[in-house]
């Protein structure tokens, strides 16, 4: 019998993962003891932050997330923005 890839939950529960593949993390420093922090850090500490790719790799692949490559998703919209871009425009006739 082959062996079944069990996940890992605690990964899938700590990150959130975006329609291109990358992760969506939370900051540290954001839950108690807040009165020390000036209201700038707060806000930043709330907002949530995308994870090294180098890290998201090996997340992705404990959550058992495949098929998502971020990286390859960026390369393929950059390569469509350079052929629109190089595409003549035709000049819009005026009546």
């Amino acid at each position: 019998m082959a062996y079944k890839y069990k996940p890992n939950k605690s990964v899938g529960k700590r990150f959130k993962v975006t329609g291109t593949g990358k992760l969506k993390r939370r900051h540290t420093l954001s839950t108690h003891l807040r009165s020390v922090r000036d209201g700038n850090k707060k806000r930043h500490l709330g907002r949530p932050a995308i994870l090294n790719e180098g890290h998201a790799r090996n997340m992705r692949e404990m959550m058992g997330i495949k098929g998502k490559r971020p990286n390859r998703v960026r390369h393929l919209r950059e390569l469509k923005a350079a052929a629109l871009a190089a595409t003549p425009v035709a000049e819009k006739a005026v009546a």
